[in-house]
């Protein structure tokens, strides 16, 4: 039976491995447009002139900007060569199809092919995209796109530095505005320690399964691995809720509509844990089983796929980085010790003799 488990256990691994495999391009694409992590901080620091009803913030680690616009009147984002590049209004969100920087925003390095009818100089050719009152968008003047940090960075890339304040013209009718911000170099924290603790929590956590299962201890340790799974499955849950609202979902259906879209695997697997912490708690059978194969899921689709934070000075989430990092912490060291506990008490299980009817009587 044991043995029948342990079969099964790698070839559900094996198949995660796969579906991983198969799904790193989407992924990474996706990854392009909301990056896991950034060490630079880009901010907005005001709208000049202020206008009630007009607001402007960053999101997803600063990959994008998020203007929202309740004043009643149309308000344009000017491109990169003076165009009307966006508006948006009381009758939605609206792209110039003539602008250049409809294509360039369309992924976060800029490289997307320009048609032949892309011209800054042409009139304006209006399509409409949603009909709501906020629009996101890459901009490349908040960004820096270059593969190599700036000089003063590489001169001391353990200091904070100015990277450029930078501005974005609007249109109000007839009167020009302008957002304004500033983007930064913020020294990425410490890796190493971020690793070094995980993998000491995670021993730890493992080493529960070195006491007997049929012990008193043995079950204690049964529980506490319930109890653990079910505080690594709400973070994997909560997390990329985090990413969801920072990228601007709105409401319950539009934070669902993300997960879905973008976060699936994570949910799931939190889930999942949530689900095999109870099982553990209520002693089923095969629980260690259950608590080894979520465990695994738990640290290999909700932990690493988030573990970029532990190298990046800026997470996508709305919390302060330190957060998202000991929240990631907590899901791979509660997955990985799950597992390594639930592996070794199937393995103990498998050794321990099976009594033969004679010796029952004996």
């Amino acid at each position: 039976m044991i043995r029948t488990l342990l079969a099964r256990a790698g070839l559900v691994a094996t198949a995660a491995c796969a579906v991983t495999l198969l799904t790193a391009a989407p992924a990474a694409a996706h990854g392009a447009d909301a990056p896991d992590g950034s060490d630079y901080r880009t901010r907005v620091t005001d709208v000049t002139p202020a206008r009630p009803g007009l607001e402007v913030r960053v999101i997803e680690a600063g990959a994008r900007l998020e203007l929202t616009n309740r004043t009643g009147r149309p308000i344009e984002v000017i491109g990169y060569s003076g165009e009307p590049y966006l508006r948006i209004g009381p009758d939605g969100v609206y792209e110039n199809t003539r602008s250049p920087a409809t294509y360039l925003n369309r992924t976060l390095a800029g490289d997307t092919t320009l048609p032949a009818d892309a011209d800054p100089a042409a009139p304006p050719s209006w399509r409409r995209v949603d009909d709501g009152s906020t629009v996101r968008w890459h901009d490349q003047r908040a960004l820096w796109q270059e593969s190599a940090p700036p000089a003063a960075v590489r001169a001391a890339p353990d200091r904070e530095h100015r990277v450029r304040d930078w501005t974005i013209p609007l249109r109000d009718g007839a009167e020009p505005a302008r957002i304004s911000g500033t983007l930064d170099w913020v020294p990425p924290p410490d890796a190493y320690t971020w690793w070094t603790v995980t993998i000491v929590g995670a021993l730890a956590v493992g080493a529960l399964g070195l006491l007997a299962a049929a012990a008193p201890a043995g079950t204690r340790a049964l529980a506490a691995l319930g109890v653990l799974l079910i505080v690594g499955g709400t973070v994997a849950v909560v997390y990329p809720v985090g990413r969801e609202l920072d990228a601007g979902a709105q409401g319950v259906g539009g934070v669902l509509l993300g997960l879905l879209g973008g976060q699936l695997w994570s949910l799931l697997t939190g889930l999942g844990a949530l689900a095999a912490g109870a099982y553990a708690l209520a002693r089923r059978p095969a629980a260690d089983f259950t608590v080894a194969l979520a465990g695994a899921c738990l640290a290999l689709f909700a932990g690493v796929g988030n573990a970029a934070v532990f190298a990046r000075s800026v997470a996508p989430v709305p919390w302060p980085p330190e957060i998202a990092r000991v929240l990631v912490a907590v899901v791979l060291v509660t997955g990985a010790g799950a597992t390594a506990a639930g592996v070794l008490r199937l393995h103990a299980a498998s050794r321990t003799p099976t009594p033969t009817p004679t010796e029952t009587r004996t």
